[in-house]
């Protein structure tokens, strides 16, 4: 970063932001250090490289270079070179939409498909049988099936829409 001075307001604040979002972290189903780097590129007006946020977060290299490649491949993060500097810098998304839908994508990727998976493959195993105990579990596993198959459009549609469009179904919902 730039040697400007920052006040210290905005360096208290910055950092209640990154202790909120390292909070918010394991419930996507990532490390508490990858939300922080996250949410440190997100807000960062400049590009940081991998020393950059070692330093502000106190992780190691490896850390922080393992967490970096995994927000690139996220597509949270950009690498971006700086003219006349060897180093990589990176770069947050800044569209709030578009890290939801990224965020999105990749849980439904990570926990919804495998589940969905499982679920086709009980019903598919017990597929058959017909005493009372079997039907029960076929019922119950194609209610939750129906349920996850809804979650699962439902975050797809999240995905390809706009903000717009999701922000004013959601304000219906609510009123």
């Amino acid at each position: 970063m730039s040697g400007k001075k920052i006040p210290a307001k905005l360096i208290e604040a910055r950092e209640e932001l990154l202790r909120v979002w390292a909070d918010l972290g394991p419930s996507w189903g990532v490390s508490r250090t990858m939300s922080q780097i996250h949410a440190m590129l997100m807000i960062a007006s400049e590009p940081l490289n991998t020393d950059e946020v070692m330093e502000q977060l106190s992780i190691s290299r490896g850390n922080a270079h393992k967490n970096l490649m995994e927000l690139l491949e996220w597509g949270l993060v950009k690498r971006v070179q700086i003219q006349g500097d060897l180093k990589a810098y990176f770069v947050g998304e800044k569209d709030v939409w578009k890290v939801i839908q990224i965020i999105t994508r990749e849980r439904k990727r990570k926990e919804l498909q495998p589940v969905l998976e499982v679920l086709v493959g009980c019903l598919e195993t017990t597929r058959g049988l017909r005493d009372a105990e079997s039907k029960a579990f076929r019922a119950q596993v194609a209610e939750l099936k129906n349920f996850a198959e809804t979650a699962d459009g439902v975050m797809e549609k999240i995905g390809r829409q706009r903000s717009g469009r999701i922000m004013a179904w959601a304000m219906r919902l609510l009123k």
